[in-house]
């Protein structure tokens, strides 16, 4: 055998379906996970990670023979021997690299660092089963990620007993500037519009912060930094970025006069991040550049113990067409076809990239549209393959997703501003319930004012703490009830400034887990 430790493959490899590689240093510190994912049936095969990239994965597809494999674990950090001390390789599982064929059109390098090819078992450059990496150079960062997996999942059971804990159902979204130009800048807006309106459900709480001081989804800029980090602190299901990046930073507001960062590697000593810790998704060039000299943003999110409990970024320059892709799949991915974990989440969206007709309407726009973006003699096919391998994720690849239970809200099509509606519904689960009318996340619930002009002051910054909050509560009216034998009824009072298109929202939370559920009204 070319490995020593081989051990469960060795019992019983037909039944193997994770593959763990991990250098012998960091054993002892991953040993918590495997007996956690071993008592939840998972059969899991340790490959000695101290060795050829073409080695480990020879070992990978042979436990993969059987087509039993679904999951694909690396604990370690990128081999780079310019990255770390000399003990580094110690701590490592080498990445692979691909040629870069359409990005080095925007300046990128002329490889991609890919955890990608383990994942691939038939050389078609797209995965097969889902791949994750633990990215360490020491035990104790193993320690403290494991610790973070295992409360992230442990989390669901304490969260039945108390009412209110919505973070489950709240996705918050920070978006930079494109700074690409007219076209490539819509293109961007075009994705966060999708993310915003199109792609989460109503059902869902989300929250913007944009890096444009015209913009009302901005913060006081010189706070805006702190506002990103607060929010992942808060709680919540994803906490997304959108716009440029660096590999130990983001990118900065801009205004008259001056700028301010928006999130920095120096920043994260001061997450406080406690219930419901982010997954976070970086739609942007090089945060999670894990093989460069230094360790990357998404490394440095990963490894605090009070940060996300996962991190999925690109290795590389990246571009708007295939993210705007990648970040549309994704959304299918956890919202229609619930995919159980993150690993497998990342992974059909990925393959949806790649071998999925682009024949829906939405599809031919986004693609009619990129066609116009792309550099000359690259394909939008190429771009998105090689989006394939430019995504990795820095985290469990087994870590669970908790879909909410189904919620059915009986609303009237219509109604009148000042009306009293009556709002029924059914639900398998018994508890507390939030019973919300919202307007629809493309509209506000007030005026905001033109901001023609920038001056940093006192009265500006308050000015802008308040547009911010009220632009970020879509909320009209909210009422509390409960679910008692599986239905529930509230009587909504509809504001006189009520209008257009709302959503009558519904959360419930009790024993048995969670569940959400909307449906569409129109006020006249």
């Amino acid at each position: 055998m070319p490995f020593s430790w081989l051990l469960l493959s060795l019992l019983a490899p037909a039944q193997v379906d994770t593959v763990v590689v991990c250098p012998p240093v960091l054993r002892a510190a991953i040993r918590p996970w495997t007996d956690y994912r071993k008592a939840q049936g998972h059969r899991i095969a340790l490959v000695d990670g101290v060795a050829s990239a073409e080695q480990i994965r020879q070992e990978i597809r042979q436990a993969a023979k059987d087509g039993q494999l679904r999951f694909i674990m690396l604990v370690g950090e990128a081999d780079l021997p310019t990255k770390a001390p000399s003990n580094a390789r110690f701590f490592s599982v080498p990445t692979h690299y691909v040629p870069a064929k359409v990005n080095v059109h925007w300046g990128s390098e002329p490889d991609i660092a890919t955890d990608n090819w383990y994942a691939d078992l038939d050389d078609d450059d797209v995965p097969e089963v889902a791949i994750g990496r633990l990215s360490a150079r020491s035990p104790s960062q193993i320690t403290a990620m494991v610790r973070k997996i295992l409360s992230y999942e442990g989390q669901i059971a304490a969260d039945a007993s108390q009412a209110g804990d919505q973070w489950r159902r709240q996705i918050n979204l920070v978006a930079g500037l494109g700074g690409f130009g007219t076209l490539l800048d819509t293109a961007i807006e075009t994705a966060a519009k999708s993310f915003i309106t199109d792609g989460i459900p109503a059902a869902y709480r989300t929250t913007f912060t944009h890096a444009s001081w015209r913009s009302p989804y901005c913060p006081p800029p010189s706070l805006f930094g702190e506002t990103a980090l607060r929010r992942l602190d808060e709680g919540c299901l994803f906490w997304v970025y959108m716009g440029h990046g660096q590999p130990r930073e983001l990118d900065r507001v801009q205004v008259p006069g001056g700028e301010h960062p928006i999130l920095e590697s120096d920043d994260l000593d001061r997450l406080q991040a406690g219930r419901g810790a982010a997954i976070a998704l970086f739609l942007a060039c090089y945060t999670a550049a894990y093989d460069a000299r230094g360790d990357c943003l998404a490394e440095e999110l990963l490894r605090r113990e009070r940060g996300p409990v996962a991190v999925i970024g690109g290795s590389r320059v990246t571009m708007p067409y295939a993210m705007s892709v990648l970040g549309i799949e994704l959304l299918k991915e956890c919202f229609v076809s619930r995919r159980p974990t993150l690993g497998e989440l990342l992974l059909h969206a990925k393959r949806n990239m790649a071998l999925a007709p682009r024949t829906d309407e939405r599809s031919k726009r986004l693609d009619a549209l990129a066609s116009l973006l792309s550099p000359a003699g690259s394909d939008l096919a190429d771009e998105r393959l090689e989006h394939i391998q430019l995504f990795n994720l820095l985290g469990d690849p087994l870590l669970k997703l908790t879909h909410p239970g189904e919620l059915q809200v009986v609303a009237p099509r219509s109604a009148r501003p000042g009306e009293a509606i009556s709002i029924s519904g059914t639900c398998a689960i018994d508890g507390p319930a939030t019973v919300e009318l919202t307007v629809r996340r493309d509209r506000l619930t007030f005026r905001p004012l033109l901001r023609e002009s920038y001056t940093a002051s006192p009265q500006s910054d308050d000015e802008y703490r308040r547009t911010y909050a009220a632009a970020n509560d879509n909320r009209l009216v909210s009422v509390r009830t409960t679910v008692a034998n599986g239905k529930f009824r509230a009587r909504l009072d509809l504001p006189e400034q009520a209008g257009g298109d709302c959503h009558v929202r519904v959360f419930v939370q009790g024993r048995g887990g969670f569940a959400v559920g909307a449906a569409d009204i129109h006020i006249e």
